[in-house]
């Protein structure tokens, strides 16, 4: 068993330079084209750091462990929301763009609002059982597309709060090579992660569901926490909100898209209470951007979101 946490333990590290060296050859080659912190974080530094989470939930789909694929996101929008945003406002109060806060939140609470409507089939539509059709998979993945074609209508729109940290720029050589070898390593990492998992649930009782909510999204959702972390630390707000908020919305979108795509997934219904903590989540992160400091996560604001992640976990295992 020991054997199975250190290839678990690897795995994670795999992922995580792998999603830094796409994320760096990414970011190198849009800011090359001029393109703005806050759009990069949305996008390419957002697709990379969720690239774990495409591969987790994809590979235990085909295995299927339904439960962690769906967990796996949905755990990890939670912990992108709550605990990586409490990690970062803590160690630099965050300002973020108007749109940030009129649009891409909104959106990703709305992501997680057409999740629920799609899978519980039996209780909405009077389906035989729930879940994530091939016809479901597309409607996300046109709703990604979407947001994209919304995120370069705003690309220009948008400027730089602040300096930050300056993105070095590679050639593009460079850049296509650190992006091959990324991908690589989140592949070879996420298969070591997922099988390891299962295992160690498996080992302990503890339910699928649970592994995915907290074992594998915590673990996928470390890109996350270190790119807006970092971001944060060096007082680049966008990069560190950005990040998180276009990783919330990749993850429903796209993720949940790609995998229900490659195979119609079934849902456990016992999940709609996750969701509901998201949707809540979402909420509250709006009202404290929008009241006292306006577009701004104060210290003690993301010390809320911090210990409710926290209270969220140990009510998970309490309800496991």
């Amino acid at each position: 068993m020991l054997f199975t946490y250190l290839l678990l333990l690897v795995g994670f590290a795999i992922l995580i330079k792998g999603a830094d060296f796409l994320v760096t050859g990414a970011s190198s080659t849009a800011k090359k084209y001029g393109i703005s912190n806050l759009t990069i974080g949305l996008t390419v530094v957002a697709f990379g750091t969720s690239m774990p989470e495409l591969i987790v939930s994809l590979l235990a789909a085909l295995n299927g462990e339904t439960d962690a694929s769906f967990g796996n996101v949905i755990g990890s929008n939670n912990f992108n929301l709550l605990f990586i945003i409490g990690i970062a406002g803590i160690i630099f109060p965050l300002v973020v763009q108007n749109n940030t806060v009129k649009y891409e939140i909104p959106i990703s609470m709305l992501a997680a609002a057409i999740l629920f409507l799609l899978v519980n089939d039996q209780n909405l539509w009077g389906s035989e059982r729930n879940v994530l059709s091939r016809l479901d998979s597309i409607i996300l993945l046109l709703l990604f597309a979407g947001f994209i074609v919304y995120v370069y209508k705003t690309m220009t729109r948008t400027s730089d709060l602040g300096q930050g940290e300056k993105i070095k720029i590679y050639s593009i050589p460079v850049s296509l090579g650190l992006i091959g070898l990324g991908l690589a390593m989140l592949i070879g990492g996420g298969k070591l992660v997922v099988d390891n998992a299962i295992l160690v649930a498996h080992h302990f009782g503890l339910s699928e569901k649970l592994i995915g909510l907290t074992i594998l999204a915590a673990g996928t959702s470390l890109p996350e926490l270190a790119t807006s972390a970092v971001a944060a630390y060096r007082k680049n707000a966008d990069i560190a909100i950005g990040n998180v908020v276009g990783s919330n919305i990749f993850n429903i979108f796209f993720i949940l898209g790609i995998t229900g795509l490659v195979r119609p997934i079934s849902y456990n219904v016992l999940l709609n209470f996750d969701i509901y903590v998201l949707l809540v989540s979402t909420i509250i992160l709006i009202i404290f951007m929008v009241t006292l400091n306006r577009q701004k996560v104060d210290r003690w604001e993301a010390a809320i979101l911090l210990i409710s992640y926290i209270a969220y976990v140990i009510l998970l295992i309490q309800m496991d």
